[in-house]
């Protein structure tokens, strides 16, 4: 046993996280702060298909990212797997460590977009960071944004 898992495994001794046979019920390793195949997104538009995801408990995860390097960003195109279905969206707010003067977000959030590119909600419900404004190919998603970060 390495001594960080000697410490965190005493440590949970102590706190009475372990059962019977001394396991443990906390995980050691670091979050994923990246968006990437599979990662659960929060959809944020008034859509139909954003308030069902919202009900039914079951969020929006990201199939394909439409980018090189297949790591999605703020403003990034995604394929998103939603109510069984396919549905492309652009990711509006991210928990990962971003550049100067880009807000980071408590959750991943993302607008649905039809193929068109234009927004299939007519409202926002989070704040939109300011650097998406220097994107003229989202000018319909801000459109329909109130709040600016």
């Amino acid at each position: 046993m390495s001594a960080v898992a000697r410490y965190f495994h005493s440590r949970a001794v102590t706190l009475g996280l372990c059962t019977r046979n001394n396991t443990r019920h906390f995980s050691t390793s670091l979050p994923l702060c990246e968006l990437r195949h599979m990662s659960r997104v929060n959809v944020v538009d008034n859509s139909d298909l954003g308030k069902n995801a919202k009900t039914s408990g079951k969020p929006a995860r990201i199939v394909h990212v439409y980018n090189k390097q297949g790591v999605a960003r703020i403003g990034d195109k995604v394929l998103l797997a939603l109510e069984k279905q396919k549905v492309k969206g652009i990711i509006v707010g991210c928990k990962q460590k971003q550049k100067h003067m880009i807000p980071k977000f408590d959750s991943n959030n993302v607008v649905l977009i039809d193929e068109e590119d234009t927004p299939m909600g007519s409202r926002i419900n989070v704040p939109i960071p300011s650097v998406l404004r220097k994107k003229e190919e989202l000018a319909k998603i801000l459109a329909i944004s109130s709040r600016f970060v």
